[in-house]
């Protein structure tokens, strides 16, 4: 099977998978209490009984003003486009989805595309320094530790990096903001946003500086978990291909420790941290995590899906969930790809065993 054949496969696969998701989530909200509908009733009672009570009418007037007209009760369900059965809402959301018309919000009054263009700013910031982060230090520690095992080294940065990542990452993040955010100790770093309120004025060094600023705490509390787990994993895989019999031969041979750790060690244990590659560096956009965003004040896609659910905006729901499980099946593909670049023995063949 050549490469075309192999992603033509699997690009047919995502569609059912694709579909099987939104259908899924889609049933499960038709059955979810206080749907969008529910909460304009909620509302409009709400001002009908301050408007009772407002012109002091006596309890026969307020009792006249609990019931909604049911034609008022039509126009809500059309405007959220209840109106019509689950089925044709259903096949109507998909027809807009395959245009990539993701729907319009219910509370921002905005389209959903637009909703998480407008969030991307600090997702892709957080993301991308965490990922960075992550990957540029954690390797290179990660290989020194497997090099040095069993030394005073890895000893004291095991003891490091399991500290770290023991700690959650909200909690390390209010121990930095009750430390140098201004809680208990000192205000070094801002407690919000990613830029100051005079950004615009500052000059370009001026404005990178600010930013670096800004995003110190919120992006160490972000890297201290999968920078651990990244660190070990490297450790682990290096330790493993040094104790295999190809090593041996090669020290047997007179080649010298640098050779072999970076002309024969070095490309079999980086095949699994490779193919893990693209899907890690998605995923730090995308799965940012609302804990963080919500202590640092951070208006990032993780408090986007988060407010969606509770204030059941169903189309930023269903849009996000569809847009996020394409990207998840497209880098999926990716990873697969990479592994067959990284180790040319793996066939295309056995991937789809």
């Amino acid at each position: 099977m050549n490469i075309w054949s192999y992603i033509g496969k699997r690009v047919l696969l995502m569609i059912p998978t694709l579909l099987g998701v939104v259908a899924i989530t889609f049933a499960v909200i038709q059955f979810v209490p206080g749907g969008p509908v529910e909460q304009a009733l909620i509302e409009l009672k709400k001002g009908q009984t301050a408007g009772g009570e407002a012109s002091g009418g006596g309890a026969a007037e307020y009792r006249g003003r609990q019931g909604i007209d049911a034609e008022r009760v039509k126009e809500i369900k059309a405007l959220y486009g209840f109106d019509k059965p689950p089925a044709e809402r259903f096949w109507l959301m998909l027809k807009g989805f395959a245009r990539f018309d993701l729907g319009q919000s219910f509370y921002h009054h905005k389209d959903v595309w637009q909703l998480v263009q407008s969030k991307l700013p600090v997702s892709i910031s957080i993301g991308m320094w965490t990922f960075f982060l992550t990957y540029f230090i954690s390797l290179p520690l990660g290989i020194a530790k497997a090099v040095r095992e069993g030394t005073r080294f890895d000893v004291v940065t095991s003891l490091a990096v399991l500290i770290g990542y023991s700690i959650p990452g909200f909690v390390l993040g209010v121990l930095l903001l009750v430390l140098f955010g201004g809680g208990s100790f000192v205000q070094w770093f801002p407690l919000r946003g990613l830029t100051s309120d005079d950004w615009e004025q500052l000059s370009w060094f001026g404005k990178i500086l600010d930013y670096l600023w800004h995003i110190t705490l919120p992006v160490t509390a972000s890297v201290a978990g999968s920078f651990a787990v990244m660190t070990m994993l490297t450790k682990n895989t290096f330790l493993e291909e040094i104790r295999k019999q190809y090593v041996l031969t090669a020290r047997a041979k007179g080649l010298s420790e640098q050779a072999v750790l970076y002309k024969h060690v070095f490309r079999n244990a980086l095949i699994p941290l490779v193919t893990g590659f693209p899907a890690a560096f998605i995923g730090a956009f995308f799965a940012g995590s609302l804990l963080i965003e919500t202590l640092f004040s951070l208006d990032g896609l993780g408090l986007l899906s988060y407010e969606s659910v509770v204030r059941r905006d169903y189309p930023v729901v269903m849009g996000t969930l569809y847009l996020f499980t394409l990207i998840g099946l497209v880098v999926k593909l990716i990873g697969d790809l990479c592994y067959v670049w990284a180790d040319p023995r793996v066939q295309f063949e056995s991937l789809n065993r």
